[in-house]
């Protein structure tokens, strides 16, 4: 079938993705919120689904989607990616961006910084994509993410890393879809200081991620009256820690643990094993069990532990986290609807799906037809104030801010109890926010 005899007048409008930004305080955000044209794999395409309205051109919107299909992020890229189509399709079923289908051409960075810049050099010269999206691991932004601002291609992240609201980078990339480190931990400390402990011993990936942690929760911390009393770095491709666990001192209150890579299962089981029954409280982000089973052998050691999620992986019965469930093929334990023991990255993949609606509303906001309009696209996204929880942002209410490229949200603390983990914590909104670092706006297009 043509793409022409699949375009009619007739869009879905159940959704309205065109809407103002809504005033926070009028809505009192912060006191009381409550696939593609084709999925580009090697050279195979999937076909076109959705309706069409007649659009100025019939060409489709191009999504460059930097994948980390190998490397140490892996686990974490393949989910990405699966969010990435369902998002997609979804976008296509409803009429696509402006009349016209989305493709998502996907290009595998391999969790590698210098093949991140040449992945978006790509997406300008050989793909010619409208936008670049989805990259997680932060030292592959920071090494991306100068190629994006000198071909003017608009850089959506979906990473955590506290580089874009830092002013590290440039106007050309932004992380409207998830929230970043600095304000995760800012939001939770009160919570570990008044119930866990104030003297911390931290455990983190010796990259950027790892030292945007070391770096934000020791001041978070100290504004409580805590203290981190050791720091220590582990490389990512390590694969076994016992030799790191003697470093924690006696007097250590609380571990502080946020790993990721191939073996994060190992580090908690031996985290578990060195310290048995004497140990100190532990807290770690859940980053450090993404895509993992939280019944696999040896994790019993961590039964009553802390972990932050920003989306529960354990269902709570919300309306717009069960359509999204569905969508992306998530049981209620956050596993594959088809394989039980696919477990998901459920608290970081959802970025993926918002952002794509961000960048949907944008381009519409726009009225986006082409490369020409990308500095257009930028300004409308800066514009935008609050995303509204929904289907299109099944994780909860946002404010975003349009001058430092970055969105703030609530942040969960979950307790793991008997294989399951539980939700005893949510923050505000506003526990996370922070003074501006820059202001991206004044920066030239």
């Amino acid at each position: 079938m043509s793409r022409d005899s699949k375009r009619d007048n007739h869009r879905d409008t159940s959704l309205d993705l065109n809407r103002q930004p809504v005033d926070v305080k009028r809505r009192k955000l912060l006191t009381g919120l409550g696939l593609t044209a084709g999925a580009v794999a090697g050279s195979q395409l999937l076909p076109v689904t959705g309706r069409y309205v007649q659009a100025a051109s019939s060409e489709p919107i191009r999504i460059g989607f930097q994948a980390h299909r190998t490397g140490i992020g892996a686990s974490y890229g393949r989910w990405y990616e699966r969010t990435t189509i369902a998002a997609a399709a979804r976008i296509n079923d409803m009429g696509g961006i402006n009349g016209r289908p989305v493709e998502i051409i996907v290009e595998d960075d391999g969790t590698d910084p210098k093949r991140g810049a040449e992945v978006i050099e790509k997406f300008a010269t050989k793909h010619k994509t409208d936008v670049a999206y989805g990259t997680l691991f932060s030292h592959v932004v920071i090494g991306s993410a100068p190629r994006a601002g000198e071909l003017k291609m608009p850089y959506f992240v979906v990473s955590e890393g506290h580089h874009v609201a830092s002013g590290m980078l440039n106007r050309y990339v932004l992380q409207p879809g998830i929230t970043d480190v600095k304000s995760q931990v800012i939001a939770m400390a009160p919570w570990i200081g008044d119930n866990l402990g104030k003297k911390v011993t931290m455990i983190y990936p010796d990259f950027a991620f790892g030292h945007d942690h070391r770096d934000n929760f020791s001041e978070a911390i100290k504004a409580q009256g805590g203290e981190v009393i050791e720091k220590i770095a582990i490389p990512p491709t390590e694969t076994s820690f016992f030799k790191y666990f003697p470093k924690i001192p006696r007097e250590t209150e609380v571990v502080y643990h946020v790993m990721v890579g191939p073996a994060v299962l190992t580090f908690v089981k031996e985290m578990g094993e060195f310290f048995g029954a004497n140990r100190p409280e532990i807290f770690g982000f859940i980053d450090s069990l993404e895509a993992v089973d939280m019944n696999s052998p040896g994790l019993e050691a961590l039964d009553g532990t802390y972990f932050w999620e920003a989306m529960p992986r354990y269902a709570t019965g919300d309306e717009h986290d069960a359509f999204y469930r569905a969508h992306v093929g998530v049981n209620e334990t956050g596993a594959s609807t088809t394989d039980a023991k696919d477990v998901s990255t459920y608290s970081h993949m959802f970025g993926c799906w918002e952002t794509l609606n961000i960048i949907k509303r944008g381009m519409e906001a726009c009225n986006y037809q082409g490369p020409d309009d990308r500095a257009s696209l930028i300004e409308a996204v800066e514009s935008f104030e609050t995303f509204e929880k929904s289907d299109n942002h099944p994780q909860g209410d946002k404010v975003f801010n349009g001058k430092t490229h970055q969105a703030f949200g609530a942040q969960h603390i979950s307790q793991l109890n008997e294989g399951k983990l539980e939700v005893v914590h949510t923050t505000s909104i506003e526990d996370g926010m922070y003074e501006d670092e820059v202001d991206y706006t004044t920066q030239s297009l």
